[in-house]
């Protein structure tokens, strides 16, 4: 794991979109804004994307259900080191309890993405990325984890190769009423959060400060998962 140190830092997106000045549109994505100062303790966090040669060992200690496209519930010849998907978010909680971790807040992961870039708009800085940058928009699936260069907190994949689930419920409005310290998200609701984008996305999905969500029982070929642990 790789250790985020605590202290203050800037949540939300510093930089435009081209739709952000058509007053006309009914529902604009501002559900990542406004962009506020947050203060969140020490943390750690995993340094590569769950893969599948971790979750099977999971599987098999536990007879957790597997991915629903492992053939026979084993990882696919030469698909071990790719990241685990195709899990839900129970499933994604249940592999991190029994490694003694937990699912990061909203909060941390785009602490850990950013790095100690304030305002950047990628995990890398501010440049458009190339494929050399992270997997993304393409039809060949997830790459294996820790190809790319990492950020800054020496964290591989934070944008691309698949979403990551996070602890938190989703709301669109949450950042204007969110906790000002260690925010754990709304105490309710019908989809959890998930961040960073996947090898399906194109670039505007792979920034720090984009937010999607999906349902809890949600399986799906490009979301995955990456373990957190309090310093404290």
């Amino acid at each position: 794991m790789v250790f985020v140190p605590g202290g203050e830092f800037l949540r939300g997106r510093s930089h435009a979109l081209p739709d952000d000045g058509l007053k006309w549109a009914p529902e604009l994505v501002q559900d990542d804004r406004p962009v506020r100062a947050i203060t969140l303790d020490p943390f750690y966090l995993d340094q590569y994307e769950v893969t599948n040669e971790q979750f099977s060992r999971f599987v098999q200690a536990t007879r957790h259900r597997p991915p629903y496209n492992w053939l026979k519930g084993k990882v696919p010849p030469g698909k071990e080191k790719l990241p685990v998907a195709a899990i839900d978010w129970n499933d994604a909680v249940a592999f991190c309890e029994w490694v003694g971790k937990r699912l990061p807040t909203e909060a941390e992961w785009e602490r850990a993405a950013r790095g100690l870039a304030e305002g950047k708009v990628y995990p890398w800085g501010d440049q458009r990325p190339s494929k050399n940058d992270a997997c993304y928009d393409t039809l060949k699936g997830p790459c294996p984890v820790g190809q790319f260069p990492p950020n800054y907190f020496q964290l591989y994949d934070m944008a691309g190769n698949v979403w990551e689930w996070t602890a938190d419920w989703y709301a669109r409005e949450y950042y204007e009423t969110a906790a000002g310290k260690n925010p754990t998200g709304p105490a309710t609701g019908m989809y959890r959060v998930i961040r960073g984008g996947s090898w399906a996305d194109v670039p505007k999905y792979l920034t720090c400060s984009y937010r999607s969500w999906a349902r809890p029982l949600e399986r799906s070929p490009n979301i995955g998962v990456r373990c957190a642990a309090s310093f404290f």
